[in-house]
């Protein structure tokens, strides 16, 4: 999702999943998990954020033993800046909280709620625009390596106002080669907008629904997860598209390199 949260969200599903195997005189696992990476172009959704530059990531995550968990996470972005909707609004901050847990052996499950806070001076904004800051909740059920996640908009997202409903699908895979230790990654998402909003950027022909795929491979190194993925999406590309901004098409294929350490 790449939000570099891969690796965190396997790190926390092994802290919260009861029954883990350990060895007798390993360590506890630390409640609070710390992480910082380097993404050669910080896609979310498959839309470029950083308008396909660098950008610099970290978070702390907290597990309990019941479950349950809380994080922050920021990043480095550009696109509200790019797009004209605030003067300085460099930072993408996150907050989020949920409950997840195995069932049934092989099934597992994650519910929560997930706030991205965009910090800045917002030009005055009008109908079909908004603040940036958007308020999700969401719900996963998992087997075994695959996961399907539905996440739901409580209001304005991503800029677009009153688009309470509006909604993202994402069906991901994640298989792990027991010899070379390379973990392997397949997604596919889709996001639909609803409200009034968006039925006006869509009868000005900028829908701002698209679905997106990627495929990953993985590898940790020393205690540094690299990444190298591909990803690309079917929204609509070329001048006065909702995505393409400053002579950029944010969500075109491309290659994206990565570099996660935890500790």
């Amino acid at each position: 999702m790449m939000k570099s949260k891969l690796l965190n969200s396997l790190i926390l599903a092994a802290l919260a999943v009861p029954g883990v195997a350990m060895a007798a005189d390993a360590a506890p696992a630390p409640a609070v998990v710390a992480n910082v990476a380097l993404v050669s172009n910080y896609l979310y959704r498959g839309i470029s954020q950083t308008g396909a530059e660098p950008a610099i990531q970290g978070g702390f995550d907290y597990a309990h033993s019941s479950g349950f968990y809380a994080g922050v996470w920021g990043s480095s972005i550009s696109w509200i800046g790019d797009g004209g909707l605030a003067a300085n609004a460099g930072l993408e901050l996150d907050t989020y909280l949920g409950f997840k847990n195995s069932f049934a052996t092989d099934f597992s499950y994650d519910v929560g709620f997930l706030r991205y806070n965009y910090p800045g001076q917002y030009v005055p904004l009008s109908a079909p625009f908004a603040k940036a800051d958007t308020n999700e909740i969401y719900g996963l059920i998992g087997w075994k390596w695959v996961t399907l996640k539905y996440s739901d908009s409580l209001g304005d997202t991503f800029g677009v106002s009153d688009a309470s409903g509006t909604s993202y699908i994402d069906l991901s895979a994640s298989y792990t080669l027991d010899g070379p230790g390379i973990t392997l990654g397949a997604h596919y998402g889709k996001q639909k907008y609803k409200g009034s909003s968006a039925d006006m950027l869509v009868a000005g022909g900028a829908d701002p629904s698209y679905s997106d795929y990627k495929l990953s491979v993985s590898k940790d190194f020393s205690g540094y997860a690299w990444g190298l993925a591909y990803s690309s999406t079917n929204a609509k590309k070329g001048p006065g598209q909702f995505y393409y901004v400053q002579g950029k098409d944010l969500g075109k294929g491309t290659v994206v390199l990565s570099v996660l350490h935890s500790f």
